[in-house]
Parts: structure tokens; sequence; C-alpha cells
């Protein structure tokens, strides 16, 4: 049997964080353990292999949400990275932090550090933000490279104007504290290459002797004696393994594989780990509770006077936009996911944005994110930054290898249809504005013909997906209230030497794409072993 001082369990951008700032001290020995290969795909450094990656099963756990109301009885595919860096190495490289109040609301449900005021320093920390400098508010000389848009495109300069037009300022940095307002998205995206959590942090500690990451290892269980985690079992290579924890078990594996572990590890709800016939040895209920995820469809439309994503990436064009990357020029290869942003309200009266609004010069055959249109196209997508439908992640079987039941329960909650709402009539409104008539092809999806409300929100059901930022599943907060799983120090309740370190600690959904948020998790979890 191996034994280290810490076994991280999951390579992902909270575990690679973590992993590096405890190798840092040299005082530890450190194991992380990765299902997952190595990040050796060139897609995965490429910016925009992000849509190759989505179907890519050798880097990708292929999880499924179940079919629910909301999604029509359609199962809604949920990528996941199964890589060094995790979802951090397929994702779609947009970089925001949420909202200051939104770190504030974690603080008021009992959670002591995680104010806005207290995470911030962590944030710096971890970014080497290479846009205008704001010395309060952002980082300089961190391992992760955060970069402002290098490329600009008629259609998003139209579309930012057009906001302007109703009511939408521009906003010169939707991460210092304040979103409200349009702008070019920020990236991690740096010399036109992937900025993964295992590019930025892992990596570099590869060659540190106390450092020993293992891909391609599941881990099955957790180790208890007691009520302490003292190891964890594994299968590599078709042989299982045992390897054990001086001081920690810390699990980082997401908001998906986390839950399941500790459900397999007898750690959850003991009506449903009898009912999968797993022993109970820690009765915690709200183990794979409160998942909270972003939910939207996307609209299209036509596009005129002027190019697009759509025909750069095919025959010379796209071989010119090779060469422009290989020459380290911006190119349509190192662009995100999302090249512009609008945070708007869903009510004017409202203090702060409540709804997040994506523009791509690009359009989607039906919606799949993974195929572009032949023809010229733009597509918006609006949510609700903080959505109230919660769902679960439930282990199915004992078996770690059976792929555990995803039930977010999109769009439950009427205040989420009603914010939802706000947020379609308002991507209509942007397609629209002035600004953009000269560039306004004609609406692809959902169509002229679709007008009331009811059919508007018919379009969540007929194409609606997530967006990726599932959180919650290990929901941190004090143990008198309910549904918690970790103090604010990431320990798991009633036991020892066993912590959570990843997106599923997260309470509440902050008003973000979630990755920067989970680096910063890391940070904070590295905090607490000094």
């Amino acid at each position: 049997m191996d034994v280290f001082d810490y076994i991280i369990v999951g390579a992902g951008s909270a575990g690679c964080v973590l992993a590096a700032r405890l190798a840092e001290k040299n005082r530890y020995s450190i194991c992380v353990l990765e299902a997952g290969p190595r990040d050796w795909h060139p897609m995965i450094h490429v910016p925009v292999g992000w849509m190759k990656l989505m179907r890519n099963a050798r880097f990708n756990w292929m999880y499924e949400a179940d079919p629910s109301e909301w999604t029509g009885g359609r199962a809604i595919p949920v990528p996941r990275g199964k890589t060094l860096g995790g979802s951090s190495s397929i994702n779609g490289n947009v970089f925001n932090r949420g909202a200051a109040s939104d770190f504030d609301h974690w603080a008021q449900l009992g959670n002591l550090g995680w104010d806005y005021d207290s995470v911030l320093p962590h944030f710096r920390r971890l970014e080497d933000w290479l846009g205008p400098q704001d010395t309060a508010r952002r980082g300089t000389g961190g391992p992760l490279k955060v970069t402002p848009s290098d490329w600009s495109h008629p259609l998003c300069d139209a579309f930012l104007a057009g906001a302007e037009t109703l009511g939408i300022p521009r906003n010169p940095d939707y991460n210092a504290g304040v979103q409200f307002g349009a702008a070019y998205a920020q990236r991690t995206i740096a010399s036109g290459r992937r900025q993964s959590a295992a590019t930025a942090f892992l990596r570099p500690q590869l060659k540190n002797p106390n450092v020993q990451v293992l891909t391609n290892a599941h881990v099955t269980g957790v180790i208890l004696d007691g009520k302490t985690a003292t190891g964890v079992t594994l299968m590599r290579g078709g042989q299982s393994q045992r390897i054990q924890a001086r001081r920690e078990v810390i699990l980082s594996g997401g908001v998906i594989n986390t839950p399941q572990l500790l459900q397999l590890s007898g750690i959850g709800d003991p009506d449903h780990l009898r009912s999968i016939g797993v022993e109970v040895r820690q009765a915690l209920p709200g183990v794979g509770q409160n998942l909270r995820d972003h939910y939207t469809p996307r609209f299209t439309a036509r596009v005129t006077g002027t190019q697009t994503f759509n025909e750069r990436t095919r025959g010379l064009a796209f071989a010119g936009e090779m060469v422009k990357w290989l020459a380290g020029r911006p190119s349509v290869l190192s662009l995100p996911s999302t090249v512009c942003y609008a945070f708007a309200k869903s009510d004017p009266g409202l203090e702060e944005s409540d709804l997040q609004i994506t523009f791509m010069p690009a359009s989607y055959k039906e919606g799949n994110q993974s195929q572009l249109d032949h023809e010229p196209g733009m597509t918006l997508a609006a949510w609700q930054q903080r959505p109230e439908s919660v769902g679960t992640v439930l282990a199915r079987t004992s078996s770690a290898f059976d792929k555990p039941a995803i039930r977010p329960n999109y769009l439950s909650a009427p205040e989420d249809r009603r914010i939802l709402l706000a947020g379609l009539k308002l991507a209509r409104k942007l397609m629209r504005t002035e600004p953009m008539q000269p560039y306004f092809g004609g609406e692809m999806y959902p169509g002229e013909a679709i007008q009331s409300d009811d059919e508007l929100l018919g379009t969540a059901i007929d194409r609606g997906t997530t967006t990726f930022h599932m959180i919650g599943t290990c929901r941190m907060g004090l143990r008198s209230h309910s549904n918690t799983v970790v103090d604010h120090r990431l320990k798991v309740h009633g036991l020892q030497n066993l912590r959570v370190a990843d997106a599923s600690i997260m309470p509440t959904m902050p008003a973000a794409n979630t990755n920067a948020a989970a680096l910063m998790i890391g940070e904070m979890a590295a905090s607490f072993l000094e």
C-alpha cells in the first residue's frame, strides 16, 4: 500500500490548484488521482477544440441528465472533463468570477470567510490578468493567464452598441465585482493556447519529487476507520489498489463524481444507500442534493453584410485561420465559446443583473454546439444567473463504474421560468437593435411565428440545454442547516480527515461561468491546510 500525506481525488480545476499549492510548501507528499488520461490531445490545447471535445469519450465522461418536463422528455448531454485539468481542459475558455454579492450571500448562509472581501485575495492570487491593471481587484503574476479579447468583429461591436441602446452600458471589467453591462469576454487563453488548471498549476509541479500523479486511476471508495478517512481504493490497469493518507483525503472529483463517490463509500442519505446495497457509514442526507445549473435554448439568426465563424472554419478560409494561429496572431482557433456578454436585468428596478446573455458571431445546427451551420449566422443565449430549481445526483448502483442518475429538474421553479422568459425576449430585442440592422438577416430559431409567452417558453422544452455550470451537490454550510455536507473549511460533517474541494460545495449558484470560482475554491482549500 502506497502512503502519502494527502490524497487528492480528481485533477480538475480545484484539484490542480490545491495540489500545486500544497506542493509549493515542500513539506508534504501528495498523490493526485485522475480517472482519465493525461491531457495530450491537441484539441485540448487549441481553444476552439472544445467543440470536438464535447463528443470525445476519451476525455469526457459523456454524462446525461435524465429526461424531465422542461426538457420535453429529452436526455440532456452533460459534458464533464475526464483528463488532467478536468472540465477546464474541455470548457469554453471563459473567465467569469461572479458578482461580489454572490460570495457575500455564501457568508450570510453561515460560511465564515467566504464573503467577497475574503475570497478576493484568492481570486487575485490565482490569476495573471493581462488586461488594464487594477491592483485592488485583479491579480498579476499568478499561474493562470487571463486575457482580454485580442480580436474584434463588426457583429460583436454592433451587439455591444445595441446593448447600450437598451440601457445596458459598456462594462470595462465584469470581474471587478459589478457585472451589469456588456463587454467582450475575458478568456483563459494566452498566446493562442488554452490555459487549463493542469497547464497553469499542475504541470509545473510534475517534476516535484513530493508529487505523484496517477492517471487512468478510477477511485472506487474512501476507506473509513470508524469516522476517520484513512485512504482510498481504486482500479488502475485492471488491478485493484489501496492508497493510504497520513493526513487527509480530499475529494475534487466535481459536481457529479464527488457525491457519487461519497455515496458508494457509505456517506449520504441512509434510505438511498440501503436501496443500492451500500452500508451506511455516515448519515448525510444532503449528499447529492442541491444540484443547480444554468439552462437555456439558443436563439439563432441569419447574418448579412459580414462573414461569421461559420464561413471562417471551412476550406481555404480555415487554412488561413490556422496559419494565423500558428503565427500567434488573432484567429478563430483561439476564441472562447462566448465572445461577448451582456449582464442584464429582468426588471429595471433590480439592484443588479439577474440575466446573463451570450453572443457569438456563429450559429449551430439545431442548437448543437459541436456543429456549425453552413450559412452565415449568429447565436444568442440567455439564462437566469441564480437559478432556484434544484435537483439531485444519486448513484444508481453500488458500482463506481455505473453512471449516476443526474436529475437537475430544470425550470421546475416558477421564478426561473419568469426570468428566463424575460431573457429570451431581451435576446430577441438585442438581435433587432439599430446597430444590428445592417447584419440581421432574419431569425432562424425559433422564428417569427413564435410570439406568445407560452411559445417562447416552449423553446426551452424543444431545444433547451445545459450551459455546463453544475454546482452544489455537496453543499457547504452549518451542520444544523438542512442538506449541507461540508463546513466552511470544507470538512465533511461528522468525519475526520475528509474534505471536499470542488464546485459541488457551492451553496448557491454564482452569477457566472463556474470555472473561475472552482479555481478559487482550490486556493481556499489550500489555505485551510497551512
